[in-house]
């Protein structure tokens, strides 16, 4: 889901972000994009030596501007197993890919960057179809997977074959996912790792399916496919999902407000509890506002460095000059 300015998020109250005019591109072309980094020094500002927040430990962070006009609006994220591939999706049809650089274990910046079309089965450009509003991703044993808000769908890709080349294939969904509010859909995607009963599965979650104070939609597609419900608590809507190795879900969680901003919320939802008619809980990792360096978190991915779970979330700044892409990258305590 698409978030407001950053004027709103300081209280002046604007409630919906206006896309700029963006340059148009050849539809299959890669583009190149220069990515500028600037380093978070602390995830707290007012004390800039705390690193232990909740059950993560903050690593390192940054504010990322791109030399193109597509860049921004990031609102999926996937990290290699090394950590240094990363992949993102715009929540308007384009891949980005790049290198993350690092130096004594922290983040110095995206080298290699570019933004490419995702291409829909015809090859046309999804930004060019109804298909346009790409909001999660997760890569799994060489293949993508993309939720799709407004149309309520999920697309397959050949990601290891074909990289961004590749071109989306319709997987089915339960009749549930396709009646989801307009722009309350599947934000967040991710595969049950091996070892578990679901293993290979895919699971989405809806940002939100029904009032304020009621559980939100989630579906699993595989071999056991079915539905089941995510409890919300505090306002908190669902903006993404990643696994840990051990199969327990993480869930990346966001709330607004028009006179106090933004919160971030992650939680630990046990591997047992993932089945058919579940109502899923479990306790935060961590919550921040505007006190710390958070924008709008809308992206999660996961993976090792060493004996460490590394958690990495990427912002979407809506394509508004208020707002920032923030990319932040926490070890799991």
């Amino acid at each position: 889901m698409r978030l407001t300015r950053r004027a709103a998020l300081a209280g002046l109250g604007a409630v919906a972000a206006a896309r700029p005019a963006l340059a148009e591109t050849p539809d299959t072309s890669r583009i190149p994009v220069a990515v500028s980094a600037r380093p978070i020094a602390a995830f707290e500002p007012r004390n800039p030596e705390k690193t232990r927040f909740g059950r993560l430990d903050f690593r390192s962070g940054l504010v990322l501007s791109g030399s193109h006009s597509r860049f921004g609006g990031l609102s999926g994220l996937w990290r290699g197993p090394g950590g240094t591939d990363l992949v993102a999706v715009t929540d308007n049809g384009f891949w980005l890919t790049g290198t993350l650089a690092s130096r004594n274990g922290r983040l110095t910046g995206l080298e290699g960057a570019e933004l490419a079309p995702i291409l829909g089965s015809s090859g046309r450009p999804l930004h060019r179809s109804r298909y346009y509003d790409t909001e999660s991703l997760c890569i799994a044993d060489g293949i993508a997977y993309l939720g799709v808000e407004r149309t309520h769908d999920v697309l397959r890709f050949d990601w290891a074959t074909e990289g961004v080349m590749a071109r989306a294939r319709i997987v089915p969904v339960p009749r549930e996912v396709k009646r989801l509010p307009d722009n309350r859909g599947l934000e967040a995607i991710g595969i049950v790792p091996p070892g578990q009963p679901l293993a290979g599965a895919i699971v989405g979650i809806a940002e939100r399916s029904g009032a304020e104070d009621e559980p939100t939609l989630g579906v699993i597609l595989g071999r056991q496919p079915g539905l089941f419900r995510v409890i919300r608590h505090g306002g908190f809507d669902i903006t993404d999902l990643a696994f840990l190795p051990d199969g327990d879900l993480l869930l990346l969680e966001r709330w607004y407000r028009a006179l106090r901003g933004v919160g971030m919320r992650i939680r630990r939802i046990p591997a047992a509890s993932l089945k058919v008619g579940a109502l899923l809980d479990g306790p935060a990792l961590i919550e921040a506002d505007l006190g710390q360096e958070i924008d709008n978190m809308e992206g999660l991915a996961v993976h090792q460095d060493g004996l460490k779970t590394v958690l990495t979330l990427i912002s979407d700044d809506n394509f508004s000059f208020l707002q920032r892409t923030v990319l932040l990258e926490f070890a799991l305590v």
